[in-house]
Formats: structure tokens, sequence, C-alpha cells
């Protein structure tokens, strides 16, 4: 069996898509083989974070005030938007090209030995490409987010010092389970006995709970082992023997941003002795924290939201927050999904805020058809004021928009990471609208 002449990342990336028969296939024994025979492990801290919402913008709070702090970081979080480097960011940039290709050349050489295969599915085997750069790349601290679930994911091959749970809400519930209790005890399953687990969802999952009292961890939970207290200017945070006060909202936007915050905090706190910080590392963190899609607003005319909402949970926390931007006179929202998601619930959370809908297809067989995406809004739409059309790419559809829009309006890309990628490929787009508002 011959190593493949691979020279580029794509070329790399297209061999991993045809390697294993399904793209999911959960288990750690496979990824547990290959990762021993490469001798990944890490001697520094590691912060694991898992949930249904929250995670990447809990896991780029946490590296943006350790690099305050002074600190090498590695982060790896997934999907990517529009380039598959931004998975991993080595002291907050991009890994390198050249350095994943000569991560995933030793991946293959681990995964195939005398003459037999090891199979890997797509994430797994880039998974282990990150996890390499990261072991070679003299880092103070490591934070990997979970892909999918926490029991059986790649990443939770990693002992970890301390586990994040964010909120925990309905998704891939084919593969996790129907409810939030078979969900939470999937996401659980990255707590380890001893070591602090927070938990920031304000009503975890009984699993969840369970689970940390099962293994003996050391649970932090919001409400009785920290707290958070606010007002329009400032907010502050208690627990365990800390407190930090007067603080100004973090810099992403969204209600929803303190309970990730909040969990945040917690687990600084828990780690206080192995990764000392100052209040003011953790003041610019949170000043200077930036992350792509999530209620990203480009200002212009129209304004433009960028969100990758794709669940019930995170489209209700999209709608509040722009419930709260004030006044439009017509929103557009571009919307594109894969077929696996409750996209009648996220379609329903979004219908009374967007007056012309605009569903595109996606580049991936995964992706629901932008006519079965208006069949579902015809379906439950009880608007007269309200329009649909669809779209051939995400693209396409935020021009078809921004053609129908005044400078007042504001635009919304929504849903699949692919969507907001899609938008994203070519940069930021900065909107100017070709008519003026009507008179």
């Amino acid at each position: 069996m011959t190593t493949p002449k691979l020279h580029t990342l794509q070329d790399w990336l297209a061999y991993c898509e045809r390697l294993h028969p399904t793209a999911i296939d959960l288990g750690l024994d496979r990824v547990h083989t290959v990762a021993r025979r490469m001798g990944i492990r890490f001697d520094c801290p590691v912060i694991t974070v898992a949930g249904t919402n929250g995670k990447g913008s809990t896991c780029v709070m946490l590296e943006s005030i350790l690099l305050q702090a002074g600190y090498r970081t590695g982060v790896y979080t997934s999907p990517h938007l529009v380039h598959f480097e931004e998975r991993l960011r080595l002291n907050g940039e991009a890994v390198k090209a050249h350095e994943l290709v000569a991560a995933f050349a030793h991946v293959e050489s681990a995964r195939v030995q005398n003459n037999e295969a090891i199979s890997l599915t797509y994430f797994e085997f880039s998974t282990l490409a990150i996890l390499d750069v990261m072991r070679r790349s003299a880092l103070e601290v490591v934070i990997l987010e979970v892909g999918l679930g926490g029991r059986l994911d790649a990443v939770n091959i990693i002992e970890p010092d301390c586990a994040i749970i964010t909120s925990i809400d309905l998704d891939h519930t084919a593969l996790l389970g129907e409810t939030r209790e078979a969900i939470g005890f999937e996401k659980a399953g990255i707590m380890r006995t001893g070591k602090p687990a927070v938990v920031s969802d304000p009503v975890p999952p009984q699993s969840v709970l369970d689970r940390a009292m099962e293994v003996g961890a050391d649970l932090w939970r919001v409400g009785i082992d920290f707290n958070v207290t606010g007002d329009k200017q400032q907010w502050g945070w208690a627990g365990r023997g800390r407190r930090y006060s007067g603080m100004a909202y973090p810099a992403l936007r969204g209600a929803n941003q303190l309970v990730n915050a909040a969990g945040v905090l917690a687990a600084l706190t828990a780690l206080r002795d192995r990764l000392p910080i100052t209040a003011q590392a953790v003041r610019n963190g949170f000043a200077f924290v930036d992350l792509p899609g999530r209620f990203q607003i480009v200002p212009g005319q129209p304004n433009l939201v960028l969100d990758v909402a794709h669940n019930p949970h995170a489209a209700a926390a999209l709608a509040a927050n722009l419930d709260a931007m004030g006044f439009f006179p017509t929103t557009h929202g571009v919307f594109g999904s894969m077929a696996d998601k409750d996209i009648a619930a996220v379609i329903d959370r979004l219908n009374p805020l967007v007056d012309k809908w605009y569903f595109t297809n996606l580049p991936t067989e995964r992706a629901a058809r932008a006519t079965d995406l208006m069949a579902q809004w015809q379906a439950l739409n009880q608007r007269k004021d309200c329009t649909a059309e669809v779209c051939a790419d995400p693209e396409s559809a935020l021009q078809a928009a921004l053609a129908a829009a005044d400078p007042a309006d504001r635009i919304v890309v929504f849903g699949s990471f692919l969507t907001v990628g899609g938008v994203l490929k070519d940069g930021v787009p900065q909107l100017q609208a070709k008519h003026l508002p009507h008179s």
C-alpha cells in the first residue's frame, strides 16, 4: 500500500473526503490508535469546549484573554467559513497551509502500517493533522472545540484540564438523540475526574449534572458557583473567591454572549494556578475579541448582518438580537441550510422579522435545496406582506437582496456556515444600494 503523492492542502482534503464510507462515524478507537502512533499529547493546560451553540464564541474569548495575558495559544475550531486554515489559529493567526500538508502526511504514515490501513473520516483525519501541528508549536495553552457531541468526538482523545459546556439544545438529533437529556449526556462526555467542568447553560439537562457527579468532576454551575450582574453600561462576574466588576460588554454582539463570557471567566478562574491572568488582560481580551459570522454587523447602506444560526435555539437568539437593533423599513433574509436541520423551526423564529426571503442552494449534497426551503416557508407563512424567491448560491442571493433593498434597509445572511462563507469568500461585502429611499 503506497502513500499517495499529495502536494497541496486541497489535495489532502480531497483525499480525506474519499477515504471513509460515511462522513460521520462516531467512536474513538480508530482515531486513538493513530494518535498513539503519532505521539500526540500535550504538556500544557488543555480546555475543551462542547455545546450546541456558543462554542466558537467561547473559544475565541478564551483565546483573546489568554493572548492579552501573554500566553502562546493554539485554538482548534470547526467548521470554517471560507478557508480550511481558519480551523487552527496559532497565537491568534490562521495556520499556514504548508504546515498542515506536512501534518497530513504524518497522519497518513501513522494510519497505514504493515500494509494495513485504519479508516478515518475527513473530520478525524483533519483533527489529527491539526493536533499534530499544535503538538509541534510549543504552545502554553490549547483550546479545543468539539465538532459534534463530545463523548465520541475525535477531540475527546485529548485529556482536558478543564471542560466547558455551553448552551444545550436540539441539533444533530439523528446522531446525538432526540431530547436535551440525551444530547446533554453526549456533551458531558468531555468531563474528567477531579477536573473543573464549567456549565454555562442556565438550565442544564439533569444528565449533565449526573455525569459530573458520576465521574467526580469539579462542577462549576452558573447561578450557583458563579454569577453575572449587569446594567446597560457594564457587567460584573463573581465566583469562588474571584470578582470582576465594571467591565465593558464583550465586543461580540448579542445578549447571548454574556452567557458565554461568564463560562470563560469561570474556566480561567478554575485554572488560575496554572494560567494566572490579570484583570486588565480580561478587560482587553473581551474588548478586542472578534469572530466573523456571529451576529456580525457590517455597516453600510443597507446594513448587513451575518450569523451562522442554523438551529432553533440559535435562530431565537438571532431574532432577539435583530429585534434589539431598532427599526428598519424592510429586512431581507438570505437563508441556506443543511437538510438535517429543523428548518421549519428556524424559519418560524425569523419569519416575523424577515419581510423578503431569498432561499439559496449550497455547494454540498448535505444541503437542503432552495426550492425545499421555499416550500417549508410557504407551509407555515401567514403573512400577506412577505415575499420569497429562490437563488442559485449565497452570492447571487445577496445580490438579489441588494437589488431590491433601499439604503435604510438591512440584509441578514444566516443559516449554515456555507451560507455565510458564501458571501465572505471574496472578503467582507461593503453594500451600497442602488436607489434612494422612497419619499
